[in-house]
């Protein structure tokens, strides 16, 4: 590639607002597939650690942890009795955590 010497030189300022439209360009380009978010809907859902939730019922059924599940002491999660990998009683442990 041939270089032409007599084109005037972009000074260092030049080059790094250059840069920064082309970051900035890329950024835009790269926020774009984002989702837009609804900051108001998204505080309203927000719980802050302390709050009062007396008032508050469960919206779904628990169930107690039937005769043929466990739960892996590694994980804590309560999983069916063919997921463990070894150890009996409280030291169970499940298949993803061995």
């Amino acid at each position: 590639m041939a270089t032409d010497y007599d084109t005037p030189r972009k000074t260092d300022e030049e080059l790094h607002e250059e840069s920064l439209e082309e970051l900035k360009a890329r950024r835009a380009d790269a926020q774009s597939g984002q989702v837009d978010i609804d900051e108001e809907e998204a505080a309203e859902n927000l719980e802050l650690p302390g709050a009062d939730l007396s008032g508050e019922e469960l919206a779904l059924k628990v169930v107690p942890k039937q005769e043929d599940e466990f739960t892996c002491n590694k994980c804590f999660l309560v999983k069916h009795i063919n997921q463990k990998a070894k150890g009996e009683g409280a030291k169970a442990i499940c298949k993803d955590c061995d």
